[in-house]
C-alpha cells in the first residue's frame, strides 16, 4: 500500500467548464433500459457526464451466439429487463476506504452478492444526439475490479486486461484511467440549407467484468465498478484521461524518493561494517532497507505501467518481500542484542517466514485459483496464526534483549511495535478499524506510518550504535597503542655488546602489535647468553598478549634454569590448553668460550656464515604435551656470524604474489652485513608477516696485560 495524493482543484475546474459548455448546448442525461420510453437525446458538444445509471447488472457470464461467436448479453436486442438495477451515483458520506475519494461506489459485494467472484455484466442504454464531425469517447476512472471488456452495440471496443481462452482467467493490472472511442454515427441526412442534421440514436454499452477471488480478501466492497464511467466529447475525455494519468504519477511520485532513500540507507548501513567488522547487524539492517527499496520499485512498476500484472505485484509483495521483511527484522533484533540462547530462535524465524509465504500464497489465491475456497480460507487462517507467532517471537526477542541490555532494549520499541502491527493492516482495513487515514488530500496507511517510525527509530539507533562503536574503537586503539608501547619496552635494544659477542636485532611488525618476540638474557656469573626467539600464531592484539605471556615465562624460567631445552619445555606447558596459542620458538645458549647449545621447536633454522644450519624438525609449542625440541651443539669461532630470523623474511611477497623464498634469502645472507640490511631487503620486497632478525657475531676477547 502507498499514499495517494489527489490534485482535485484542476479536475474541478475541468468538470465545471465541461458542465457549463454542456448546459449551453442543453445536454440532458437520462438512461433507460426500455426501448419504449426513450427520453430526449443527449447533445454533448464539449461536455462530459458520469454514467451513473441506472445500470442493469447480472452475475455470471454470457452464452455465446453460435452464429456470430459474440456474447449474447452484449447484443443491443437482448432483453435485460429482469436484471438487477444498479446505481453508480456516489453516496453522501461514503468515501473510498483506500484513497478517501468521495465519488467512490461500493462494488457488487455490497449490492447483494457478498461472496461472489468471477464474471459479471453491466448494461446501459444511452440515447445520443451528436452533430456532424463530433466524436464521443468513454473513460473509466480509477479503481475497478479487476478486468473488463467494453462492448458497444454488440461490438468489442476494447478491454482493460488481457482476456484469454476458455477456462483461463484474464490477466489484470492495477487500475488506470482508460479511453475508448465510440464509433461515429452513420452518415447524417441533409437538413435545411444543405447542412447536415444530427440524428438521434441509442447506444447499448455493455461491460463484461471479471474479478478474482483474491480481491475479496484484499479490499472491502469489491467487485466491478467503483466509479461511474465518464462519457463525452473525445477531446474532453482525452484531456480527462491525461489528467488522471498525471494525477496517478503525482500521487505516487514519492515512491521515487523512497527508492533512492532506502538504497542510500542500505549502502550507508552496509558501509558501517568497515567500522566494526565483528558486528553483523549492519548487514542485516542493510538487507532490510534493500528489500524496502525493492518493494517501492515493484509498486511503482505496477502502478505506473502495464509491464507487471497485478497478480505478479501481489505475489512479489505479499508472498516474497513482506514475509522476508518481517523475518529479517526479527533477525535484526536477535543479532542487535547479541543473543545466543535459546539457539532454536533463528531456525524458528526461518520456518515461520517460509510458513508465512506458503499460507499467503494459497490463502490469497496467488498460486492458483483452482484451490477450493474452504482450503484457501484455512490457509488464510493459518497465515494469521503464523503472523501472530512471528509477532510473539519478536516480542520474546525484545523482552530478552531488554533483560540483558536494559535501557537499549527499551529504545528499540518504537522500531519494533509499528512493524509488528503493520503485518495485520489488511485485516484492520477489512474490519473498518483504523488502518488508513485521510488528511489534506493525502492518504496514510498504517504501513506507511509504521515504515516511517521504523526508519526514523532505526536511524537514531544506528547513530547511537555508531557513536558507541567509535568510542569503542578509540578505546581499542588506545589498548593497542599501550600494548605496542609495552612490546617496545620488553624488546632488547637493537645493538648489544658483550665480552666476545656483538648482537644486533631488527624488528618490523606487520601491524601495530606483532607476534614475533625475542629475548637476550646474559648470565650474571659465567658470561654466557641465553637468546630466545619465536613467532606466535596470529597477529594483532591477541598475538601481542600471547607474546607478553611468553616473555614473562622466559624470564621467570631463565632464573631457574637457562638450559635451552628446559626453557622450551616450560614454554610449551605454559601454552597448553590455550585456544589458538601455538608458537614456534628457538632457544640457544652461548657460552663465553663460544660453545653453543641450540634447541628448536618448529622455528626456521638459523644460518651460520650465510649457510643454513642442518637440524631435525620439531613441533611448535602449545600443540602436544611432552614433545621434545630438536637439539644441536657446536662452537662459534672468532668472526662467525649466526643469523636467527622469523618466517616473515622467507614469506615476503611482491606485487605479483611471488615469495622471496629460501633461495633469495640464501643469496641475501651471503652478502648482508647486518640484521637491519636483511630486514630492509624483505620489507622492500613486500612485507606480509612480522619480520624479526637477530645476528650473533663472535668477536675476539682481548685479554688485559699483566702488570
Amino acid at each position: 500500500m502507498a499514499q495517494c495524493f489527489r490534485t482535485l482543484p484542476l479536475l474541478a475546474v475541468l468538470l465545471v467548464c465541461a458542465m457549463v459548455s454542456g448546459a449551453q448546448r442543453q445536454t440532458v442525461l437520462h438512461t433507460s433500459t426500455a426501448k419504449a420510453e426513450i427520453p430526449p437525446p443527449l447533445n454533448f458538444g464539449q461536455s462530459m457526464i458520469p454514467l451513473n445509471g441506472p445500470w442493469k447488472f447480472q452475475i455470471g457470464d454470457s452464452p455465446t451466439d453460435p452464429k456470430t461467436g459474440w456474447p449474447v448479453w452484449a447484443e443491443p436486442a437482448f432483453d435485460d429487463s429482469m436484471w438487477q438495477n444498479v446505481d453508480l451515483s456516489p453516496t453522501h458520506g461514503l468515501k473510498d476506504p483506500l484513497s478517501g475519494d468521495p465519488r467512490y461506489v461500493p462494488g457488487w459485494t455490497a449490492k447483494g452478492h457478498p461472496a461472489y467472484w468471477g464474471y459479471a455484466w453491466y448494461r446501459i442504454r444511452v440515447p445520443l444526439l451528436t452533430g456532424p464531425g463530433e466524436q464521443l469517447a468513454l473513460s473509466t476512472r480509477g479503481h475497478v475490479d479487476d478486468a473488463f471488456q467494453l462492448f458497444d452495440d454488440g461490438k468489442l471496443l476494447g478491454s482493460w486486461g488481457k482476456f484469454r481462452g476458455p477456462g483461463e482467467s484474464p490477466v489484470y493490472y492495477l487500475p488506470q484511467s482508460t479511453l475508448f472511442l465510440l464509433p461515429p454515427p452513420s452518415l447524417p441526412r441533409s437538413g435545411p440549407g444543405g447542412r447536415a442534421a444530427a440524428e438521434p440514436r441509442e447506444e447499448v454499452l455493455a461491460f463484461r467484468f471479471w474479478m478474482g477471488r483474491g480481491e475479496l480478501l484484499r479490499f472491502p466492497f469489491a467487485g466491478g465498478f467503483h466509479y461511474a464511467p465518464m462519457l463525452g466529447d473525445a477531446a474532453g475525455i482525452s484531456a480527462l484521461v491525461q489528467f488522471n494519468h498525471l494525477d496517478l504519477y503525482l500521487r505516487y511520485s514519492f515512491m521515487a524518493f523512497e527508492i533512492v532513500l532506502f538504497l542510500l540507507l542500505a549502502v550507508v548501513t552496509a558501509g558501517l561494517t568497515f567500522l566494526d567488522r565483528s558486528d553483523r547487524v549492519y548487514l542485516w539492517i542493510a538487507s532490510a532497507f534493500l528489500l524496502y527499496a525493492l518493494l517501492m520499485g515493484n509498486h511503482a512498476l505496477a502502478i505506473w505501467t502495464q509491464f507487471e500484472s497485478a497478480r505478479a505485484y501481489f505475489t512479489i509483495y505479499q508472498i516474497v518481500v513482506d514475509p522476508l521483511l518481517v523475518g529479517g527484522w526479527a533477525m535484526v533484533w536477535w543479532v542487535w542484542f547479541h543473543l545466543r540462547r535459546p539457539a532454536w530462535v533463528p531456525k524458528a524465524i526461518l520456518l515461520l517466514t517460509i510458513a508465512d509465504m506458503v499460507s499467503k500464497a494459497f490463502g490469497q489465491d496467488l498460486v492458483s485459483e483452482s484451490v477450493p475456497q474452504q482450503v484457501g480460507a484455512a490457509f488464510l487462517d493459518a497465515s494469521i496464526a503464523v503472523r501472530l507467532l512471528l509477532a510473539a517471537l519478536l516480542a520474546f526477542i525484545v523482552t530478552k534483549g531488554i533483560r540483558e541490555t536494559g535501557r537499549e532494549g527499551w529504545l528499540v520499541l518504537p522500531a519494533v511495535l509499528p512493524i509488528a502491527l503493520a503485518q495485520f493492516q489488511d485485516e484492520l482495513i477489512g474490519l473498518h478499524v483504523a488502518g488508513v487515514w485521510h488528511f489534506l488530500g493525502n492518504t496514510f496507511f498504517f504501513s506507511d506510518v509504521a515504515q516511517l517510525l521504523m526508519t526514523v527509530s532505526v536511524s537514531l539507533l544506528l547513530l547511537r550504535r555508531l557513536l558507541l562503536s567509535i568510542q569503542h574503537q578509540k578505546q581499542l586503539a588506545l589498548d593497542v597503542k599501550q600494548a605496542q608501547e609495552v612490546q617496545q619496552v620488553i624488546m632488547p635494544e637493537a645493538r648489544l655488546v658483550f665480552p666476545g659477542f656483538v648482537i644486533e636485532s631488527e624488528y618490523r611488525p606487520a601491524r601495530e602489535v606483532g607476534g614475533d618476540f625475542f629475548q637476550i638474557i646474559p648470565h650474571k656469573s659465567d658470561g654466557s647468553l641465553l637468546i630466545v626467539a619465536g613467532d606466535v600464531a596470529g597477529k594483532g592484539l591477541q598475538a601481542g598478549m600471547t607474546v607478553a605471556l611468553l616473555v614473562g615465562a622466559i624470564r621467570s624460567t631463565a632464573e631457574l634454569n637457562d638450559d635451552p631445552a628446559f626453557v622450551l619445555r616450560a614454554l610449551n606447558r605454559r601454552l597448553l590448553g590455550r585456544a589458538d596459542a601455538a608458537s614456534t620458538c628457538l632457544a640457544l645458549r652461548v657460552e663465553a668460550g663460544g660453545g653453543l647449545t641450540l634447541a628448536n621447536a618448529g622455528h626456521p633454522a638459523p644460518y651460520l656464515n650465510g649457510e643454513p644450519v642442518e637440524m631435525e624438525g620439531a613441533l611448535p609449542l602449545g600443540i602436544l604435551d611432552g614433545v621434545e625440541p630438536s637439539l644441536l651443539r657446536f662452537k662459534l669461532k672468532d668472526g662467525d656470524k649466526l643469523i636467527l630470523m622469523s618466517d616473515g623474511i622467507v614469506e615476503a611477497t611482491d606485487a605479483n604474489g611471488k615469495l622471496l623464498g629460501f633461495e633469495r634469502v640464501h643469496d641475501l645472507l651471503r652478502t648482508a652485513q647486518s640484521a637491519a640490511e636483511v630486514a630492509g631487503a624483505a620489507l622492500a620486497f613486500g612485507q606480509e608477516d612480522d619480520i624479526s632478525v637477530i645476528s650473533v657475531t663472535r668477536t675476539p676477547v682481548i685479554e688485559p696485560e699483566m702488570a
